[in-house]
Order: C-alpha cells, then structure tokens, then sequence
C-alpha cells in the first residue's frame, strides 16, 4: 500500500507520495496530517530556486512581523538518511536543526520542505564532489583532534611546539587514511542524471531526511517558489495549507 497526501494550498494543490522506506517520517507526517495538525500554517520560508518550507504551527494567524521556524510539536524524529532518496525537484524532505546543536540530524516533529533547486552542468557536479571530499576529509580529522584533545592540551600546556607538530602530521595522514577507507564521495548515475535534467539541490544530499516526492502540482511548487518575499525569506502574501487529505492506495 502506498500513501499519497493531497496538500491543499491557497495557491492549487500538490500531491506528494510517501516512501514505505522512511517508516518514522511517514507515519508521523500521516499522523499529522489526520490530525489536521497542518491546517491553516503557511509555507513560512520561500527561497527562489532553492525551495518552500511549511508546517510551523506557529505560523497560524502570525502577523507580518513575527519570526517563524522554529515551532514544532515538541519532539524530534531519528534521522533516515538513505543514499536512495536525494534531493531531486519534488523532493520532500524534513527540516532540522544545524549540526553543531543536532549531531544525530534528527528531523523536525513537523517542518518539511519540498525542493525545487535548479539544473546542473556536469563539470558543476564534478566540483562539487571535489568539495565534498575536503569536506569529509576535515570532518574525520576534526573528529581525530577530539579524541587526542586532552594529549593536545598536555603539549600545549609544555609549550612542546615540536610534539605538537609530530602529533599533527600523524593526525593528518591518519586522517586522509580513514577518509580513503570510507571511499570518494561521488553523485550516483541516478543523482547526476536527476540534477542535469529535472534539477534539485544535491548539496543537501546526506544531510536531511528526503521522505517523499511529488507526484502531481510541481506547477505549484514553482509558483510558490517564484513569489515576493521580505524579511526571513517569508512570502509578502501569505500561502497558506488549507488542510491535508490522506489518501491510501
């Protein structure tokens, strides 16, 4: 059985398909949305060429000047981060908070957005990969001066500049070793084929949980993208989720 919700929005309706692989994104955006949770918030977040955010339910009846965002029903949900499901137009994904407060990149209990991006060129996506080793790179030596801080600190402590140095190549080339061992980050032929064509934002990709996809109404999602924004990236006319219909098939 597969799980469509039908979001009725102020400006048409989008139909997005749940994926049976990310079993805690979907019930919970089911039980949600039976719970007519989202009913009346507004796509609180527009970024052109990037994507639109909803379901702060502090957003309801919020006046223009009110920040949004950071709202929620109080809880969090596991990441379900899968290399199957990336950031291709139509995306729908679960907004969190940043790594440096969410390590685990636990999802929001509500807030989702749906990606629109743009199209890349090949060499754009080779670039980026390029990126996304130095990326992986610092990340496992970052995680290797934390686990020698406290011998770190000792030399420190003896103004031992030489050890300081020995212990920082030996970081380093320890470093570069495990990062070889989890392999070169590379885009899928799917994924290089997706954002050459359809688009979407491949710098999200292992970051966020992508937990559907849109079926139908990706019409909307441009024009709804496309709209005047202010301050906080928020729509100058509010767009708005009138309700959220479950439909099983």
């Amino acid at each position: 059985m597969q799980t469509r919700i039908i979001i009725k929005t102020s400006e048409g309706e989008i139909i997005v398909r749940l994926y049976d692989e990310t079993p805690k994104h979907r019930e919970n955006f089911i039980k949600l949305a039976r719970e007519s949770f989202y009913d009346g918030t507004l796509f609180h977040r527009v970024i052109k060429d990037f994507m639109i955010q909803g379901g702060d339910p502090d957003s309801k009846g919020a006046p223009s000047d009110k920040m949004l965002g950071v709202g929620g029903p109080g809880y969090t949900i596991p990441a379900e981060i899968l290399p199957a499901f990336f950031h291709k137009r139509g995306a729908l994904s679960a907004a969190r908070q940043g790594d440096e407060v969410n390590p685990n990149r636990e999802s929001s209990g509500s807030q989702f957005y749906i990606v629109w991006g743009k199209i890349y060129k090949p060499q754009e996506l080779k670039q980026m990969e390029k990126q996304m080793a130095m990326q992986q790179d610092q990340a496992v030596f970052n995680a290797l001066v934390q686990e020698h801080k406290a011998e770190i600190m000792d030399l420190r402590r003896a103004r031992d500049r030489e050890g300081l140095m020995v212990l920082q190549d030996q970081l380093v080339e320890e470093a570069r070793k495990k990062s070889r061992e989890l392999g070169i980050p590379a885009f899928t032929s799917e994924q290089t084929e997706a954002y050459t064509t359809v688009g979407g934002t491949p710098f999200l990709d292992g970051q966020y949980t992508v937990f559907g996809e849109v079926e139908a109404g990706l019409e909307i999602v441009e024009k709804i993208q496309n709209t005047e924004t202010m301050r906080g990236d928020r729509p100058k006319k509010d767009i708005s989720i009138i309700a959220m219909d479950v439909v099983d098939i």
